[in-house]
């Protein structure tokens, strides 16, 4: 593993944790009022984008990272869209 694959899996697990703490909130409240549905889709989308675009790339740090943020996302958006 290369110095820059170090730094690329530690910022991804970092923004991948970021989305962790809003995920378990709608989990333990099932709420998703105050969340901006065409931001959840956007970034959704945009996950789903850069994780194709890691696997064309072959780049662990982007599939790793991009690959659990989409769950979290697609979660929260699945929610959002439950309930809206």
């Amino acid at each position: 593993m290369t110095h820059n694959d170090l730094l690329g899996y530690v910022a991804a697990t970092l923004t991948t944790i970021a989305f962790v703490p809003q995920a378990w909130r709608v989990y333990r409240t099932g709420r998703t009022h105050d969340l901006s549905l065409p931001m959840l889709i956007l970034f959704t989308l945009g996950v789903a984008l850069w994780l194709l675009f890691g696997e064309r790339e072959h780049n662990g740090p982007i599939i790793f990272s991009n690959s659990l943020t989409l769950l979290l996302c697609a979660y929260i958006l699945t929610m959002k869209l439950r309930q809206d």
